[in-house]
Parts: C-alpha cells; sequence; structure tokens
C-alpha cells in the first residue's frame, strides 16, 4: 500500500466538493497517485458487503458493478474500472467458498487492491458525509477533508441544478433543512472532529487551498485555476441554520483534521 494515507473527500451537494476533487485528480495523478471522483467504492461496499452477506456467503458483486456502470466516475482513472471489477469478482468467489468471515476486512482489501500500483490515492463522494463510522472500518487511517459552503450559496446552486435528481428538495426552505440535517448529524459524531474543514469561498481565495495542500504534501496551485469564488454576500438564512455554519466556521478555525 502507499505510504500516504488516502484522502477522502466529502460535503454536501453544491458545496464545490467536485471543483475540489478536480483539482486533487489532477494533483494526485502527477504524483502517480489516483483520486477518483464519484468512485464510490467504499460507498457501495458498505451497503453490498455486509456481514449478512459474508455469513451467508453471497458477495452482491452484480449490484456493484452495475452501480459503477450506471454512473461511472468523473474523468475516470485508466483502467480502475476494469481493476476493480477483476477485484470484486474474485473477492465474491472467495466469498462463496466460505474463504472470508470479516466483511469489514474484506472490503479493507477490495479497496486496497482496486487502488493497487498507485503512490497515493483518494475519493470524493458526498454521501460519506453521512457514513463516517463505516468508513473508518473501510479505509482505516484515511484522512477525511469536509468542504463546507454557506447554506444560502448552496441552496441557490442547488434550485439552479438541471438533470435526474429525485433527492434533490424543489424549494429553499428544503434545500437548507436538508443542508442542516447533513452537517447536524456530523456536528454530533465524535469521529467529526478527525476532518479538515475546508471553507468553499477561502478555498477558491487561497488559503483554504494552501491548507490542503500542507495537510497532504501536493503543490495544488497548478491545478486550482478552476477555482472561482462567487462574488457578493450570500442571502441570509434562518437563525437555526446560520447557527449551524457558524459551529462549521469555528471546526474551521479548530484546525482539526488528525486522520
Amino acid at each position: 500500500m502507499p505510504a500516504e494515507p488516502p484522502v477522502l473527500l466529502f460535503g454536501a451537494q453544491r458545496s464545490g466538493t467536485t471543483a475540489l476533487a478536480t483539482v486533487l485528480h489532477g494533483a494526485f495523478r502527477a504524483a502517480g497517485g489516483i483520486f477518483t471522483i464519484n468512485g464510490k467504492l467504499p460507498y457501495l461496499l458498505h451497503r453490498w458487503c455486509t456481514q449478512a452477506d459474508v455469513d451467508g456467503r453471497h458477495l452482491r458483486a452484480d449490484e456493484i458493478l452495475h452501480a459503477l456502470d450506471r454512473k461511472p466516475p468523473y474523468l475516470p482513472p485508466d483502467g480502475w474500472r476494469e481493476r476493480v471489477e477483476t477485484v470484486v469478482r474474485a473477492a465474491a468467489a472467495r466469498v462463496a467458498e466460505g474463504a472470508v468471515t470479516d466483511a469489514a476486512e474484506l472490503r479493507r482489501q477490495i479497496i486496497a487492491a482496486g487502488y493497487a500500483g498507485a503512490t497515493r490515492w483518494g475519493e470524493k463522494y458526498n454521501e460519506y458525509l453521512l457514513e463516517l463510522d463505516a468508513l473508518a472500518a473501510s479505509a482505516p487511517g484515511a484522512r477525511w477533508v469536509l468542504l463546507i459552503r454557506h447554506p444560502a450559496a448552496v441552496a441557490e446552486s442547488t434550485l439552479r441544478w438541471g438533470g435526474d435528481r429525485p433527492w434533490r428538495p424543489g424549494r429553499r426552505e428544503g434545500v437548507l433543512r436538508k443542508w442542516v440535517a447533513w452537517h447536524e448529524d456530523w456536528l454530533r459524531r465524535p469521529r467529526s472532529g478527525d476532518c479538515l474543514v475546508l471553507e468553499y469561498d477561502r478555498l477558491c481565495r487561497g488559503p483554504d487551498l494552501r491548507r490542503l495542500a500542507q495537510v497532504i504534501g501536493l503543490d495544488l496551485a497548478p491545478y486550482a485555476r478552476d477555482l472561482v469564488a462567487r462574488p457578493g454576500p450570500p442571502d441570509g438564512v434562518p437563525d437555526d441554520v446560520e447557527r449551524v455554519w457558524q459551529a462549521l466556521l469555528d471546526r474551521r478555525a479548530a484546525g482539526n483534521g488528525r486522520r
């Protein structure tokens, strides 16, 4: 396995995670690494490589591979999808033979083999924000990065967002409530203190990009030309939403990110 710990990036939708992931994709690639954007391999394994599956000798390989193809990663690394399929199929055969007893250990093995050969690896998927406990078991020692953006800006961007997204609220109030639910849950979790918290505007302007570069030991500036801060202050939000936002800014200021 690479000497550098993996970097796992997450955050609410429309917080700028894909923009930052594109920066990391370029920097990792230049360093001989792999950074997948919505590869979501750990996420799929959390659903379809459970202890019940292992006990029943039935790894859900078909579901995992179908999900990878239904919405492929953005900027997919050369050969990554094919390598993952080979690894998953081999793991399914081992499970069927009763050679596997621990689902969490199997998930770790599949993830490690899926990124084998890279000098370092990382992954972005928004929903990791909701499953830090499973993520800690599947990728122990990973560096977690939470990207936050002002909820008013998230709401405005979400409502302009096109495409087939059945989980997207249709009104500003619904977007703000979902944003609060995601971040309140994170703030309550003991493991939230292990995250490096970055703020989107400061990322685009430079300070938080430099913080991240220092933590992971890569020069990110050459790959960040398309990061653009939005001008003007965001619209106001209800007091309870503002309190969550301020709590997140406090976590950012605390300089966490021990993983």
